[in-house]
């Protein structure tokens, strides 16, 4: 039981699934699109036939009405309704559109009815008065289907006129009474049942032709996006590894030319991360083989003196702390890598904290006779982290003074304008080749290794200042000619702000 259940569950969920589905979609609308207009056609048309049927046989009914009313009015049929032949052109009338004739006569009383039901009886209706004040009246109604008219019946009358002897006569058309018709239209909506019932087939016919039609439809401009699906497929399932080409629409185009530029993206970060874990493996292993070799040939010797024994443990020594520092370096980036909600916000006096930077470098600077300046050419507060700003300017100047010459200098400006502040960090040391500009902030990037190893640079500190000010939504550019020093320039908002 429970097992139909879920069956039948998940033939909803299918369905459901397919609904929600860009073929059925196009499916739908393409259905939509073409039925609609044939429903509105279809009313259009039926009630343009039934319009135009009433009005020709209002029309027909009113000639034939006003020829009959001249006949009553010239033979004075009010007076005398005995006339076989005016009654026989009523019930001819009558029976010519299935309807009813009443003659009514200047008191409302009806003097003729082709029904012989309302002889004798009086009719007062806005249609008759209107009448005998001159204005026909032609109504339709559609629910009952009949046509309801009215005729004036007239007379000619001689006014005689007397002047100077001499009699004069002037005719006048008086209306005397009033032919109300009543005229069935059930033919007209037989007809309108006829070709109702024919727009019906037909558009039945014309609903499987565009189904069948909108499905064909649905499936030709489906498929490149099922191509596409299907390629994205391989590529995750490892089949393909190229980038993907399905360049049926324009849209498509912009799909593919978007994820290739994801794979790409992706397959650098891999090339990247592989690159990564491999240099660290080399930079973690240099240290232990270095201390390896050294605790080796202790073991090897016999009766070691006591100064080279203090020399190797002392080299050992020195080796551990190039490996504690590759190590803290790496949980620096790692902390780096985090999102920026990780970043502890807080207004700080950037002045006082490059001064407190420098005053902790400056002995590091006077080994080497390095002069370093301080200019502030305004007071800077900005929202930041102070933590991850101070690694950031502090891997700056620390580099500026490593990589210097004796008696060289290290000049670090501050300036701001109303949206960013400044820090530039400028030195006259050896300078950075043109080739490894673009590599300078790559993981355990080393412009000069041994050189590095010799200070006991990690390759490290540049990556973990550029995400630091990354992480401030802020940039860093960098300017250097070999041999004549190298300028950093770091450019963060004054205020910080979330992306929205």
């Amino acid at each position: 039981m429970r097992a139909d259940i879920r069956a039948f569950l998940k033939k909803i969920l299918s369905r459901l699934t397919f609904v929600n589905s860009l073929r059925f979609r196009i499916f739908a609308i393409v259905i939509i699109v073409s039925y609609v207009p044939t429903l509105i056609m279809r009313y259009g048309i039926l009630q343009n036939y039934e319009e135009r049927a009433v009005s020709l046989r209002i029309s027909e009914v009113e000639n034939q009405a006003m020829i009959l009313a001249n006949h009553l009015g010239a033979n004075n049929y009010l007076q005398d309704t005995s006339s076989e032949t005016i009654n026989a052109e009523l019930v001819q009338l009558s029976n010519l559109y299935d309807g009813r004739v009443l003659v009514i006569d200047q008191n409302f009383n009806v003097v003729r009815d082709t029904y012989g039901i309302s002889e004798g009886k009086t009719i007062i209706s806005e249609e008759v008065i209107r009448c005998f004040k001159g204005n026909n009246v032609s109504n339709y109604d559609g629910n009952n289907r009949f046509i309801e008219m009215t005729t004036p019946i007239t007379v000619t009358v001689n006014n005689g006129e007397k002047g100077g002897g001499i009699s004069e006569g002037k005719e006048n058309n008086r209306i005397v009474g009033v032919m109300l018709i009543s005229v069935s239209t059930d033919n007209i909506t037989t007809n309108i049942a006829v070709l109702d019932g024919k727009a019906s087939i037909l558009q039945f016919l014309m609903m499987i032709l565009v189904v069948a039609l909108s499905w064909i439809t649905s499936r030709i401009l489906v498929k490149p996006f099922e191509q596409v699906t299907a390629a994205i497929r391989a590529v995750k399932d490892g089949f393909e590894a190229e980038a993907i080409d399905v360049s049926d629409y324009l849209e498509t185009e912009h799909i593919i030319t978007a994820f290739n530029e994801l794979l790409n993206r992706m397959r650098a970060l891999d090339e990247s991360r592989q690159e990564f874990v491999s240099n660290v493996s080399h930079e973690l292993k240099t240290p232990i083989t270095s201390m390896k070799v050294l605790a080796d040939s202790l073991n090897a010797q016999e009766d070691v003196p006591v100064e080279l024994y203090k020399e190797f443990m002392t080299d050992i020594a020195d080796e551990i702390d190039r490996e504690n520092k590759i190590i803290n370096d790496l949980l620096s980036l790692v902390k780096m890598d985090k999102t920026a909600a990780d970043l502890n916000i807080e207004t700080v006096n950037i002045n006082e904290l490059i001064e407190l930077i420098l005053k902790r470098l400056r002995p590091i600077a006077g080994q080497k006779d390095i002069d370093v300046i301080y200019e502030s050419n305004r007071d800077v507060t900005a929202e930041v982290d102070e933590v991850k700003l101070t690694l950031a300017i502090s891997n700056l100047v620390e580099n500026a003074i490593k990589y210097n010459e004796e008696h060289g200098y290290v000049k670090v400006t501050l300036d701001a304008d109303h949206r960013f502040f400044t820090v530039v960090v400028e030195d006259n040391g050896m300078g950075i080749p043109e080739e490894s500009k673009e590599h300078i902030f790559e993981r355990f990037y080393r412009v000069d290794k041994s050189h590095s190893r010799k200070i006991g640079g990690t390759g490290l500190g540049l990556s973990i200042t550029r995400s630091a000010i990354l992480m401030h939504r802020g940039a860093i550019r960098v300017e250097s000619e070999e041999g004549k020093g190298t300028t950093f320039l770091v450019k963060i908002p004054l205020t910080y702000a979330l992306k929205g």
